[in-house]
């Protein structure tokens, strides 16, 4: 009883029971688990850039609406193309040395899930514009405007990157343009990217899924793709629904050559490695969409077919035999350098 009446050997006792606690069920767990958890061969670390875009995604509260998560569930597939696993997170470090937001998990979807958005949206046009003010791209979007990192300028310098707004969008006279801020920002989004799994290594697959029913009269085939959804899926953010695009900033589908044209070469490719031939005119680069969302000849067919018979487009359709045997013509090329 003497020992609990003498506060000093109490407090001293409680100091160490503490500590001890602390290395075994605290410190030697993580030293374990940042043993047997290393990064993926493939990952990148950040940019200098992309770290400072990081900070200012934290300072703006960007993961209470977004995650980065990749859930072993069917309805994740859209997000990236496998689960994520523990090696996706193992090389992100503290923020500094008083702040450990390391990763950025999240726990709600009001957007979308962000861990493979460099790849899924990886125009820096098509960002910018977004941040700017969703509402451009995605006239539902719920998302706040972060025009406080843009500046209007009535000439703006040879070094500055402009972005293409709608005039009914900017107040005042002027050219807008993207802060350094921005710019960090975007960076850091288009960081991310989903590491591909060294080779060999079995992809997991996705729990629950689920198995396409037979369309009404067909026994045993799967329905047909509905070019509509996947349209919207992988090309509406930038073309917008009506196939309209954006002006000065994405090209109309709605009577593009390109799209309505009997060969369907260009076409293909297109949609696969993506384009930039028309920086000129003042157009936003098209990211590699086929090739970066896994897309097969049969989701490639129904995309084209969509596009090609909606918003008074009137071309023949296209077959997926068509498509397929583009679609190897194009693999066998050697790659192209940049």
């Amino acid at each position: 009883m003497e020992w609990f009446n003498d506060h000093k050997k109490l407090f001293i006792t409680t100091i160490l029971f503490f500590l001890f606690l602390t290395v075994f069920v605290a410190i030697l767990p993580a030293l374990n688990n940042e043993k047997i958890n290393r990064p993926l061969p493939g990952a990148e670390p950040l940019s200098k850039e992309a770290v400072a875009g990081k900070k200012i995604y934290i300072a703006n509260g960007c993961v209470a609406c977004h995650t980065q998560q990749v859930r072993n569930v069917d309805m994740d597939k859209v997000w990236g193309q496998r689960p994520s696993v523990a090696a996706d997170y193992a090389a992100i470090t503290r923020t500094d040395l008083w702040s450990n937001t390391a990763t950025l998990m999240g726990t709600e979807r009001t957007g979308p899930d962000l861990t493979d958005v460099g790849n899924r949206q990886g125009s820096l046009e098509w960002n910018l514009t977004h941040l700017f003010n969703p509402r451009i791209l995605v006239k539902e979007s719920i998302m706040p405007a972060y025009s406080w990192l843009f500046e209007i300028k009535k000439e703006p310098a040879p070094d500055d990157v402009v972005v293409n707004v709608p005039a009914g969008y900017i107040k005042g006279e002027g050219k807008v343009v993207a802060k350094k801020e921005a710019l960090q920002l975007v960076a850091y989004l288009q960081s991310l990217k989903q590491t591909k799994l060294p080779d060999g290594n079995a992809i997991p697959e996705f729990l629950y899924k689920r198995k396409p029913k037979a369309a009404a009269g067909e026994s045993g085939e799967a329905p047909a793709l509905d070019g509509s959804v996947l349209y919207t899926t992988h090309c509406q953010a930038c073309h917008q629904a009506g196939g309209e695009g954006l002006p000065g900033a994405f090209p109309p589908l709605k009577g593009s050559k390109v799209v309505v044209a009997d060969s369907i070469e260009v076409f293909v490719d297109i949609i696969l490695n993506g384009y930039n031939a028309r920086a000129g005119e003042g157009y936003g680069a098209m990211p590699p969409v086929g090739t970066t969302a896994n897309l097969t000849a049969e989701e490639i067919t129904a995309i084209m077919n969509h596009e090609r018979t909606s918003w008074g487009n009137s071309a023949k359709k296209v077959t997926v035999e068509e498509v397929k045997k583009i679609m190897e013509f194009i693999k066998s090329q050697p790659a192209k350098t940049k």
